[in-house]
Formats: structure tokens, C-alpha cells, sequence
């Protein structure tokens, strides 16, 4: 206990709500949060292990991803919208997480992904892989966003955070910077983009 200007101001720890409360606050219920973890996580987990290059933090960005959603309380429009916002978060994470002094792209080892995912990757798609990995993050998330995950151009906008009309010519630079890439390593002789 403290004086302030003559009155006495005692420090207590915030006040907890009963479970019953904090449930009802929740944006899900547990059952819709499964459904819904279900049929997002492993798309966000693939994408954040490319886009990162470490499955080590894809698991903690995945993690830290859904935490955020549940804290927020988001609940979204439609499950497309949720799942957009979804991916934006984990962006947002994955973004601050090479901004911070503490970590540099360039020191981050390659980890290889998912022994299921490995299984089913022909060589043309490890070539591919491994020439994604050369590429600056934006490009992978632009590539990744729109070919992979099969996002329109106006939903790559909303989870990069980006004008909707610029996404077109981004996507079609990072493919060619792809090509170029894969061109300038050998693996095919002539790539159209």
C-alpha cells in the first residue's frame, strides 16, 4: 500500500472472472475451434515452414497465430474470412519475427519440411523448393499465397496487407524472379512466365 496526495491506494492483482464468463467472451466454441484448427492448420503450418524456412518457428508461429485470433476474439464473416484472417496474423508474425534485431534470415538453417508432406514431392518440386528458399520473403508469401493456397489476388491483398491492384504484378515479378532462379541453376532450360 502507497500514499497518493493524502489517499491510500492499494496494489491488487486484476480481478478473474469465473470460467462460465471467460467462456462465454470466447469467438468459438470449442467445438468450432477444432473444426476450424482442423481444416487450417495444416495449410498455415506448410505455409509458415516455406515462408520462414524453419519448422521449428512455424510451430511456434502457428501457435502463437491461433492464440492471437482466440485473444481478439475474431470471429469473422465466413470461414473464408476467418481463415484470411488467419494467414494475415500469422504474416504479421512471421514479418515481425525478421524485423526483430535478435534474428536474421540469413542465419536461419533450412529445415527440411514434414517427413508427409517429403513423401509426396517429386524432384521437380524439390527443385522448385529449393529455389523458393533463395527468394526474399515477400516473394515466397506472394508464390506460396496465390499457387499454393490457391488464394484470389483480393485475398493475397488482405493477408499481406497490400493494394489489392498492385498483387497481380507482384505475383507475376516474384514468378519471374522464380524462373530465373531455376533457369540460372539449371534445373530447366527454358522457363516461360
Amino acid at each position: 500500500m502507497f500514499t497518493v496526495a493524502g489517499s491510500a491506494l492499494a496494489l491488487r492483482a486484476p480481478l478473474r472472472r469465473p470460467p462460465a464468463e471467460v467462456e462465454n467472451d470466447l469467438c468459438m466454441t470449442q467445438e468450432e475451434f477444432r473444426s476450424f484448427y482442423e481444416q487450417t492448420s495444416g495449410p498455415l503450418w506448410r505455409y509458415l515452414a516455406r515462408a520462414g524456412r524453419s519448422e521449428d518457428l512455424a510451430d511456434d508461429l502457428l501457435q502463437e497465430s491461433y492464440y492471437r485470433i482466440l485473444r481478439v476474439g475474431f470471429r469473422g464473416e465466413s470461414e473464408a474470412h476467418r481463415k484470411n484472417y488467419l494467414f494475415r496474423v500469422a504474416t504479421n508474425l512471421l514479418r515481425d519475427h525478421f524485423r526483430s534485431p535478435k534474428s536474421s534470415e540469413k542465419s536461419l538453417t533450412v529445415e527440411p519440411v514434414a517427413e508427409e508432406v517429403a513423401q509426396h514431392r517429386v524432384e521437380v518440386q524439390k527443385d522448385v523448393g529449393q529455389a523458393m528458399e533463395k527468394l526474399k520473403l515477400r516473394d515466397r508469401q506472394l508464390l506460396w499465397l496465390a499457387h499454393v493456397e490457391g488464394l484470389s489476388h483480393n485475398e493475397v491483398a488482405e493477408v499481406l496487407g497490400v493494394k489489392a491492384a498492385s498483387v497481380r504484378l507482384m505475383v507475376f515479378r516474384a514468378r519471374k524472379r522464380l524462373a530465373e532462379l531455376l533457369r540460372d541453376e539449371g534445373y530447366v532450360s527454358e522457363v516461360t512466365t
